[in-house]
């Protein structure tokens, strides 16, 4: 894993006397392993879903990639036709399909889309752009997420109990300035190299400055990217193209809310099961596409390399060993209020998912 090894890299400053208790402590965390439960599946099955395909990536990435272009395309068309109505309806579906960069960052980043590693480099940093995602920060983060799912302070990317009110999603559902202001400030924070919180202190220790440098450059890269975009904007008189290009991901967020949130809030945590950490639930396709298969979070956990597109597959080859299966977004957040609604009566219920009775 890349922290582990810039951790132990060459050029990391010097231990003082006073912080060898954190250096310790660091180092046990790093070391730490956890025997997590994998369902079992046949080997020739398993590495058939492992194997990637640049044509699968290709209709993957290119069809998030066409929606994207279609409705900003169309924004930008009926804003300079004066068509407000058709530019707010444009511009909603397009911050819709923005919604999920995240997501096709996120799948990107494990290196499974494409099986030409070239490409995923590639369109990592392309959508990582538009949305507004240091992908640097997020896959240090996020490699250590799956390691340690939910055993925090090992993992401090999702911290239960997780507390949702109607106000969190209703902030999100047609136009989110707070996410935006929130995102800009971030950004402008690591550009200047300021990290912290105890999650950063994990991922980028003070002891290694160098490990510090990649995130800074690419946030310095976000800002810049975008404020060249304004000020073309701004002398080409074209106001619509950065309110296409930098503000979509941060307008008609509802969707998405719904599709995210599902994968751990109500579970249990300090579990070395994934079936009880992680959530999985079936979606139409065209929502399950734009959230890249991520319903399969359960699998996704199980077996990190099996490319997106595989993993309604490898649900079919395992699902007698899962808990039950809720269909569809109502069905699945029908459960979960129940759930927050007991964890609101008492702050620490955590569901246990029911397991096949043979386990």
């Amino acid at each position: 894993m890349q922290t582990n090894k810039a951790t132990a890299s060459p050029h990391a400053a010097p231990e003082s006397s006073e912080t060898s208790l954190e250096q310790f402590t660091r180092d046990v965390r790093k070391n730490r392993s956890i025997n997590w439960y994998r369902s079992p599946i046949p080997p020739e099955q398993l590495k058939a879903l492992h194997r990637k395909s640049d044509f699968k990536g290709a209709v993957q990435t290119g069809g998030f990639l066409a929606l994207l272009l279609f409705f900003g395309t169309l924004t930008v068309w009926a804003a300079r036709a004066g068509n407000w109505l058709g530019m707010g309806v444009a511009l909603f579906l397009l911050g819709t399909v923005s919604s999920f960069s995240i997501n096709a960052v996120h799948e990107l980043g494990h290196g499974t889309v494409f099986k030409t590693k070239a490409f995923n480099r590639f369109f990592t940093a392309f959508f990582s752009f538009f949305g507004w995602i240091n992908h640097l920060r997020f896959q240090d983060s996020h490699t250590r997420h799956h390691r340690y799912t939910l055993h925090p302070p090992d993992d401090l990317e999702v911290v239960l109990p997780v507390r949702l009110l109607i106000r969190h999603f209703l902030y999100r559902a047609i136009l989110n300035p707070e996410a935006f202001w929130g995102t800009f400030k971030n950004t402008l924070r690591l550009a200047r190299g300021k990290f912290q919180g105890e999650w950063e202190e994990v991922l980028y220790p003070a002891s290694n400055p160098v490990l510090r440098k990649r995130p800074v450059r690419w946030a310095w890269f976000l800002l810049l990217g975008h404020g060249t975009v304004a000020l073309v904007s701004v002398l080409t008189g074209w106001w619509i193209i950065p309110v296409v290009v930098s503000l979509a991901p941060f307008i008609g967020n509802g969707l998405y809310f719904f599709c995210n949130n599902t994968q751990h809030i109500g579970l249990q945590d300090n579990v070395a099961d994934f079936r009880l950490c992680c959530r999985t639930f079936t979606l139409n396709p065209v929502v399950r596409f734009l959230y890249w298969q991520m319903n399969y979070h359960i699998e996704h956990h199980m077996y990190a390399a099996v490319p997106c597109y595989h993993l309604g597959e490898l649900h079919r080859a395992i699902r007698h060993d899962l808990p039950p299966c809720a269909h569809g977004l109502m069905a699945v957040w029908k459960e979960i209020a129940a759930i927050l609604a007991k964890q609101e009566a008492d702050p620490n219920y955590q569901h246990k998912a029911p397991l096949p009775a043979y386990r």
